[in-house]
């Protein structure tokens, strides 16, 4: 494992590269391409009055508190071996639980990461918080609209873009991850890149994920897991199982660094 100090200077280096570039590439064709389907994909959903008013008030509302909650963070980084340029230039996969949504919403902002959200009312909510943050929605779920959903992530890993996977969710289990990332590497041949990160002080909601909001000022911690790749034949009930077990050693090693923020 290289230092912390040497991640942690690559990680911001990289951040503030991928941001720069991404900014000069985004073109305005494109950006209101993106707008106009985020669009008709909402109104197809047909909310009512009362939800269109809601998800306005709750995106709105959500997108102030992770920007006025995020940039008070201090971060700090470590990695397994193979992931010591994370994230990448180029496309990757990565998973992660639910709970660790909001400060990862903040921390990778204008990245060009296309992020899975579900159908839902919730999950309408939540693609248009991350919106305001750069983030691209592909509507879906493994429950609802799954086989549109993995369409829409190969597009983007085959335009170079990075997609993520909230892997527990949309309702769980907790900590049960979901074959979605294993598919789509065997798809594409990108590799799967689990991630945790870890407040030192945080509010944790009653939640069926556990929700960590971090407390303002708080340090937070990121632990990257060593890539994993679906080779041809592999057999991927054993391979959603490496997974697994990489999201749940990059949990462990996360949280011995702020153990009291552990539920």
């Amino acid at each position: 494992m290289h230092s912390k100090r040497r991640i942690k200077s690559h990680f911001k280096t990289e951040l503030n590269h991928l941001r720069s570039y991404n900014g000069l590439v985004n073109s305005t064709e494109t950006i209101t391409e993106r707008a106009q389907a985020a669009e008709e994909e909402s109104a197809a959903q047909g909310f009512s009055f009362k939800q269109r008013i809601g998800l306005v008030l709750i995106s709105t509302i959500g997108s102030l508190i992770v920007r006025l909650i995020g940039c008070t963070l201090r971060l700090s980084f470590s990695c397994e071996a193979g992931s010591e340029r994370e994230p990448r230039p180029g496309a990757c996969i990565y998973c992660f639980w639910h709970r660790c949504i909001l400060p990862a919403t903040y921390i990778f902002r204008n990245m060009n990461i296309a992020v899975m959200t579900s159908r839902s009312f919730d999950g309408e909510y939540i693609a248009r918080i991350i919106q305001h943050f750069g983030f691209i929605p592909v509507r879906g779920s493994s429950s609802r609209g799954a086989l549109g959903a993995m369409r829409g992530m190969q597009r983007a890993l085959e335009t170079g873009y990075k997609v993520a996977f909230t892997i527990d969710g949309p309702r769980g289990p907790r900590f049960v991850a979901k074959p979605g990332p294993v598919l789509l590497s065997r798809n594409s041949g990108i590799d799967v890149v689990a991630f945790y990160m870890i407040p030192e002080r945080a509010w944790v909601l009653n939640t069926w994920d556990k929700l960590m909001i971090p407390k303002p000022f708080s340090r937070i911690h990121v632990m990257w897991s060593s890539p994993i790749r679906v080779v041809p034949g592999a057999d991927l009930h054993g391979v959603v199982a490496e997974m697994q077990a990489a999201l749940e050693r990059v949990q462990k090693q996360a949280e011995e660094i702020f153990p009291a923020t552990v539920v």
